[in-house]
């Protein structure tokens, strides 16, 4: 059975709202302070739900909103592997949060001020508070990327039909 470009957009959405209610679960039930990068993927992932929840309703420009949803994918794939790297190998970074505040930091403290309690970034970059399968948050956030990057792929490349 093929699922409708509209299904798909539509799991893909629900996938990012559970992933983000999920990171924001965890952090607040082990009392984890999330970093700038840590609350930047949480935007993206609500940016992917966005654009999914755009390509469910308004079908008809899929390859628009498979594109950006790619984008923004790759994006937060980019981000999480170089938190990874923060977090492996912190001795040869700079920990984000210091010195001058960067592009991404200035918007995660404007909506960290506008809703503390899913975006107040308190925490550093190069912690590795949170471990599954070895594996810290940011490693599995990549992961996650990848696999948006990849359903994104998959339905650029479809053709078009019918809704």
């Amino acid at each position: 059975m093929r699922l409708s470009l509209r299904a798909c957009f539509g799991l893909l959405a629900l996938a990012a709202i559970g992933l983000t209610i999920a990171g924001w679960w965890i952090g607040e039930w082990m009392r984890l302070q999330p970093c700038p990068l840590c609350i930047f993927q949480r935007l993206l992932y609500l940016l992917i739900a966005l654009l999914a929840l755009a390509g469910m309703l308004m079908p008809a420009w899929p390859r628009l909103w498979g594109l950006l949803l790619a984008l923004t994918a790759a994006g937060g794939l980019a981000t999480a592997a170089y938190q990874s790297w923060l977090q492996y190998l912190p001795d040869t970074s700079m920990e984000c949060g210091l010195g001058d505040p960067t592009l991404i930091e200035q918007i995660v403290d404007w909506f960290g001020m506008r809703w503390p309690a899913m975006f107040m970034a308190t925490g550093f970059c190069t912690s590795k508070d949170w471990l599954f399968l070895g594996l810290s948050m940011a490693v599995w956030s990549g992961l996650c990327f990848l696999a948006f990057l990849v359903a994104a792929g998959t339905l650029l490349a479809r053709r078009r039909e019918r809704q």
